[in-house]
């Protein structure tokens, strides 16, 4: 008998799965609001204006870095921010710089069309933040930290939407945000517990020499 009678379809990849959910959440925001009357989910008023909408990304950036610094910060000072490092490149395994980029593009876009775009017109910037940070419920009361910090961006990003009237800051800081940090997490080991040294293969980190991790 021909093997081919036996092979079956391989399984979605994680790219393929990340794009899947993140894109019917972007469908679902479009829907949604063009079933408010507004089909243009990533403008909140169609007046804003020309210098808004190209100054919002910039403005995105700044904040994403801003986050990303902080973050760094914060994983260096204080012990369950390294545990939750250390939970979060558990669960992530090992991912390519390739799946880095689609899970922060498409989470970058998907979630702030929905959230930002569509929820925040209708229910109000605090509202739509709980809902945000619903949605980043770890398995486990050690990754609450992640849920209030997921609370406390929603918000923020909410006001930075409804005050340049577009989601350009928001997508561009969420898609930094994401791609730094999940960069990071995945590249930088830690310290077996509470030890607040990292380990960078290859390089230097806060002037101490490290060892590339073992293969």
């Amino acid at each position: 008998m021909s093997p081919d009678r036996y092979r079956t379809e391989p399984p979605l990849g994680r790219a393929q799965l990340v794009i899947g959910l993140y894109g019917a959440l972007a469908l679902l925001a479009v829907l949604v609001s063009a079933g408010r009357g507004d089909p243009d989910p990533y403008r909140l008023d169609d007046g804003v204006t020309l210098t808004w909408l190209a100054l919002s990304p910039v403005l995105g950036l700044l904040i994403g870095l801003a986050v990303v610094g902080l973050t760094r910060l914060v994983t260096r000072r204080y012990a369950w921010a390294r545990t939750l490092h250390r939970d979060f490149r558990e669960l992530l395994g090992p991912v390519g710089v390739r799946e880095i980029i689609i899970l922060a593009v498409a989470s970058s876009i998907g979630e702030e069309l929905l959230f930002r775009g569509t929820l925040l017109p209708w229910i109000g910037v605090w509202p739509q933040a709980a809902v945000f940070a619903l949605l980043h419920v770890g398995p486990g009361r050690r990754f609450l930290p992640w849920t209030v910090s997921a609370f406390a961006l929603g918000v923020a990003l909410g006001y930075v939407a409804v005050a340049t009237d577009n989601l350009g800051a928001p997508i561009v800081a969420h898609f930094t945000i994401n791609l730094l940090n999940l960069r990071y997490i995945v590249r930088v080991e830690l310290e077996p517990r509470d030890g607040p040294a990292l380990i960078v293969p290859g390089e230097r980190v806060a002037g101490l020499d490290l060892n590339p991790r073992k293969r």
